[in-house]
Formats: C-alpha cells, sequence, structure tokens
C-alpha cells in the first residue's frame, strides 16, 4: 500500500465514514450507541503533536481476490476502494487506522482497527455498537488483537477467545480485523 502523498482530513471525516459505511452494504450509523465519534478515534490513535491524513487506496479484481484470500473465508474482501487515515509525526508514519462498518446480527457495528509500521494491530476501538449492549466487546476482550499480525492465531478458539454469549460479535470483529490486515498488507 502506497503511504506516500494524501491530504488534510479536517472535515472530511462524516462523510467518509457514511460513504464507507454505505459501499460495505451497511446503513450509516442512525439507531445505536455511538461511543467515539471518527474524529475522536483518531485523536485516541494519534494524539497530538500527530497529524492524520485521509488516503484512497483502489483495489483491482486481482488484489481483492489475494486480499480475499489472505482474509480467510469468514472476512469477505469485497470494497475495492478503501479510505484510510496516517498518522505522522514530523512526516514519519506511525500508524494507519482504518474504519471497517459491518453487521453483527442484524444492526450496524462500526470500528476502527490501527496498523503499527510492523504489520500488527495497534488498536481496535468500537465507535458504534447497535446491537443490544449485553453482545457489546469489552476493553480487554479488544485488546486480544493487540501485537497481532495476519496469521492463524488471529482466529476464534485459537488466539482469540470466544466471548461468551456474544459470539456473532466476536466473529464479526475478528472478521474485520483480518479483512484490514489483509487489505494493509497490500
Amino acid at each position: 500500500m502506497d503511504l506516500a502523498g494524501g491530504s488534510n482530513w479536517a472535515g472530511a471525516l462524516a462523510p467518509a465514514a457514511a460513504a464507507f459505511a454505505l459501499t460495505l452494504g451497511v446503513p450509516a450509523p442512525a439507531a445505536g450507541q455511538v461511543f467515539l465519534t471518527q474524529q475522536e478515534a483518531l485523536e485516541l490513535a494519534f494524539p497530538p503533536p500527530m497529524s492524520v491524513e485521509r488516503r484512497t487506496a483502489f483495489f483491482s479484481e486481482e488484489d481483492l481476490g489475494r486480499a480475499d484470500e489472505l482474509a480467510g473465508p469468514s472476512a469477505d474482501v469485497e470494497q475495492g476502494v478503501i479510505t484510510y487515515y496516517v498518522g505522522t509525526l514530523e512526516d514519519r508514519v506511525q500508524g494507519v487506522a482504518y474504519f471497517d462498518a459491518h453487521r453483527v446480527r442484524t444492526l450496524p457495528e462500526a470500528i476502527m482497527i490501527v496498523v503499527g509500521l510492523d504489520g500488527k494491530v495497534d488498536r481496535v476501538e468500537i465507535l458504534k455498537f447497535a446491537e443490544p449492549r449485553d453482545y457489546l466487546a469489552s476493553a480487554a476482550w479488544l485488546r486480544q488483537f493487540e501485537g497481532r499480525g495476519l496469521d492463524a492465531d488471529v482466529a476464534l478458539g485459537r488466539g482469540i477467545a470466544r466471548m461468551t454469549g456474544a459470539t456473532l460479535t466476536s466473529s464479526a470483529v475478528t472478521s474485520a480485523v483480518r479483512r484490514v490486515l489483509a487489505l494493509h498488507e497490500l
């Protein structure tokens, strides 16, 4: 993925999030619990004095096939245009944030996945969750992804524990992390 170039992200976050959600076939956030705005999540990932640039990657059908293969069978990669956010400090890349909107059971969830320079997950944050609160992933559960790259252990029942009573949530988040890591690798 080309990390050079880009543009200022101020003022463009909300439309980008809505467009990304719609391209995934998930309604833009409307109902449900909103925990963080996209801007708040980016500020957590890349606090001042870091700057954030919004960038777009365009994937060919061949790229999508490769990403789908890397992500695995439960993490379908179908989106050919991906918006991502690069955090920099003194013109040096510090990490890349991706936003993934998907359905958990019947309602949407939006998460941010930050990937470090080593290609491993730095953090996962829940921005919006419309399912019942009982099915929400805890911060402790989300920390399981930190320091993990795209390998066989980023799977439920392997390196990632299932959440009792919230199997669909744990599956949706794990699939999103695998999808993002696959796209990031390209």
